[in-house]
């Protein structure tokens, strides 16, 4: 069944070969159309020379889409105005043995992770294209030269486009022995490049989740129990039954109830109506004090994971000169993308077919499977751009066993599920909660001879997969404080130190937050060096330099931004500066802030300067883009992001109580980028999580305030 989508409102469905950019009823749907030419499971080549190149990946906002093309058509040797692009589903990657690899997206992870695979599809495909070529020629393929989508034969001189011998190329068998380009003869990757789907986007044609619609197509609102745990315990449909439109009120699961209509508002305006009542279980009197007091206990406790460790701390803290001592803390927080959760789905007993954003086609197929109680073969989900994920369509997909449990109700009719604003503030899947209580250990000469990091606090993979849980360890929970490695280590060098975490997990769910656990760990350590550095007077870049003596990466970064600020020169009068460096996500990031606090005590963040090491630059113009985008994320935590629970619930309900950052407040944002090469980093998240330190450490130095638990609205900075 094709989707129809809404000609009032946008034109986007083309019609050539069934094949689009960024939505499209993929494979078996297409059975009414002429497929192109398959070369192989990355590139399909039109007779007219257009490329389509497969992105598993899911786009949405980070320019994944576009960096994985640019490394599919650098192997291939595309013209590159001519390409486009589109998702397989994961019902297809199923069918052929995971042809596509993963279709997680996220961890910033989209291209690290997968761009030694693609970039083998795009070479193989090339190559399979060179020799459909010689062959036709009868010529050895080794005479022969690939350039911008033309194939050409050296020592004649004749040439023929891709689009000619694509269909000769899919029969042949792929090559084994596939050699990709050092990126140093790059043409297409490691290039400005615009992004692919810019144009859809600023002109409307771009379809989310909730613009879709079908012949058909029913709608569905939904409200599940306000308090984490509650359920259903009764509610009133002869109440509701008159309403215009109203098709069908149901319970879903043992915790939500739905109203479907012939629209959306009616079904939102009639559910409203609906009298529920609530079976609010045992959290009903929980609230954020409840929650501050459990993760307070576990700072002493005496069992706790350990996370990373050498020498002995407690016997050095012991023997020190001089301790220094701090508590912080970290406030649970929303995603609150601008695209609520949404999907369509229709069923029937032999097919479930689901229509939603999500960041992992494969886990939105297992969940569409559980809820449809159909085996994943019978089942498939087509992804559409997302409008904002930041981590929430990515482990979790409760709104995707919602929608199908509703379409089972009603066989054969496509049903769109969107969630009100406020259903999706009020069930979301947090940022964990977290306290951490550092100690350090210094000699008579100031130096840190000894730290501990103990964090208290939630863990998402408890949550989330629990069998992951290794002698009472989530290993996320330790992001930017492992030992040296090639992920995520701490970049201080410290004669003894010892970080662990005592698990503390309330009710409250955790989920991946854009940066997870690297933010607020950021925060804890960056801070707390710069805590050292005053107390012991010493400039706060002297310090961390001294620290870094065994890691180059750490210290490049840091250097590059110190340099690019003018550190050592004063700043402006009413100019303070503040600096933070991590590594997260296969990259090595720094930052350093410019603010100003008036008499009254008003923040603001003139300049941040920004250095990323990410190994590899596939798309310069999109990492500066991503670093900028990190740092509103990071800003609009660090200012606002906060969600508090009273009486079980989350009190933020929309975004006059869950502010972000507006346009006037954002600093200038400076990019710096350095790639290294030897290693393949993300962009998407490892800057997010330098924006807070580096104001709060610029605060300091502005104001004397040590700013130890956000967000910065509750705070004042008005000097004593």
């Amino acid at each position: 069944m094709s989707a129809v989508l809404n000609p009032a409102r946008r034109r986007f469905l083309g019609q050539s070969a069934g094949l689009v950019v960024a939505f499209h009823i993929p494979f078996a749907a297409q059975a009414q159309a002429t497929p192109s030419p398959e070369v192989n499971a990355w590139v399909v080549v039109k007779p007219d020379d257009t490329i389509i190149i497969r992105i598993a990946r899911s786009e949405m906002g980070q320019g994944t889409l576009t960096g994985l093309a640019q490394l599919v058509a650098e192997e291939l040797d595309a013209d590159w105005s001519k390409v486009t692009t589109e998702y397989p589903t994961p019902g297809a990657n199923l069918a052929r043995k995971r042809v596509w690899g993963s279709f997680s997206t996220g961890g910033s992870n989209g291209v690290r992770g997968s761009h030694e695979y693609v970039r083998k599809g795009g070479a193989a495909a090339r190559m399979m294209l060179v020799q459909a070529a010689a062959t036709q020629w009868g010529v050895p393929a080794t005479e022969c030269r690939a350039a911008n989508s033309v194939i050409t034969h050296v020592p004649t001189g004749r040439t023929v486009t891709y689009g000619k011998v694509a269909d000769a190329a899919g029969k042949l068998e792929a090559p084994q022995d596939i050699v990709v380009k050092d990126p140093k003869d790059w043409k297409i990757a490691g290039k400005r490049l615009a992004r692919l789907d810019t144009v859809d986007k600023t002109t409307g044609k771009q379809i989310y989740g909730m613009d879709l619609t079908m012949p058909g197509m029913l709608n569905a609102a939904i409200k599940d129990c306000p308090v984490f745990g509650g359920k259903v315990k009764s509610f009133n449909a002869e109440a509701i039954k008159d309403k215009p439109g109203v098709k069908k009120v149901l319970q879903v699961g043992d915790s939500a109830v739905a109203v479907v209509a012939d629209t959306w508002w009616r079904a939102k305006s009639a559910l409203d109506a609906l009298p529920i009542e609530w079976d609010k279980g045992p959290n009903a009197n929980l609230s954020s004090k409840d929650v501050a007091a459990t993760l307070k206990a576990g700072l002493d406790a005496p069992e706790a994971a350990v996370g990373n460790a050498n020498g002995d701390v407690k016997a050095a803290l012991a023997a020190a000169a001089r301790r220094i001592d701090a508590v912080y803390s970290y406030p649970h927080q929303n995603h609150a993308t601008m695209e609520t959760m949404n999907a369509t789905a229709r069923w029937t007993s032999e097919r479930c077919e689901v229509w939603s954003p999500t960041q992992n086609g494969e886990a939105a197929l297992a969940a569409a499977s559980e809820a449809a109680g159909l085996p994943q073969e019978r089942c498939d989900v087509y992804k559409i751009h997302l409008g904002g994920g930041f981590g929430r369509r990515g482990a979790v997909h409760d709104w995707v066993r919602q929608v199908v449990q509703i379409a089972k109700e009603m066989p054969g009719t496509p049903v769109k599920l969107i969630w009100t604003r406020e259903e999706d503030m009020l069930h979301g899947r947090y940022h964990p909660v977290t306290q951490c209580k550092l100690t350090a250990g210094l000699d008579k000469q100031g130096n840190l001879t000894a730290l501990h990091m103990r964090i208290s606090g939630q863990s998402i993979v408890a949550a989330l997969f629990p069998g992951n849980i290794k002698n009472g360890k989530d290993g996320a929970v330790f992001q930017g404080l492992n030992a040296p490695g090639t992920d995520a280590s701490i970049g201080y060098t410290v004669p003894n130190l010892l970080v662990d975490h005592a698990m503390r997990n309330p009710p409250v769910p955790p989920g991946f937050w854009r940066g997870v656990n690297l933010n607020q760990n950021a925060i804890y350590l960056e801070c707390f060096i710069d805590e050292i550095a005053h107390a012991t007077k010493q400039d706060p870049l002297a310090l961390r330099r001294k620290l870094m003596k065994d890691s180059p990466k750490h210290l490049a970064v840091l250097n590059a931004v110190a340099e690019r600020v003018g550190w050592q020169k004063k700043p402006k009068k009413g100019i303070y500066r503040g600096l933070a460096q991590t590594m997260g996500f296969g990259s090595y990031v720094a930052a350093c802030a410019e603010i100003s606090v008036d008499k009254e005590g008003k923040l603001k963040i003139h300049r941040i300067v920004a250095a990323t090491d990410p190994g590899h630059a596939v798309n310069p113009q999109q990492i500066e883009a991503q670093v900028e985008g990190s740092f509103v994320y990071g800003l609009s935590a660090a200012l606002y992001g906060e969600c508090t629970v009273k009486d079980g619930q989350i009190e933020q309900s929309n975004f006059d109580t869950y502010q972000v950052m507006k346009m006037d407040e954002m600093p200038a944002v400076e990019t710096i980028i350095i790639p290294s090469g030897g290693f393949w980093g993300g962009v998407g998240e490892p800057t997010i999580a330098v924006a807070a330190p580096a104001v709060l450490n610029a605060i300091f130095a502005a104001t004397g305030k040590r700013i130890r638990d956000l967000p910065l609205k509750n705070h004042s900075l008005k000097k004593a």
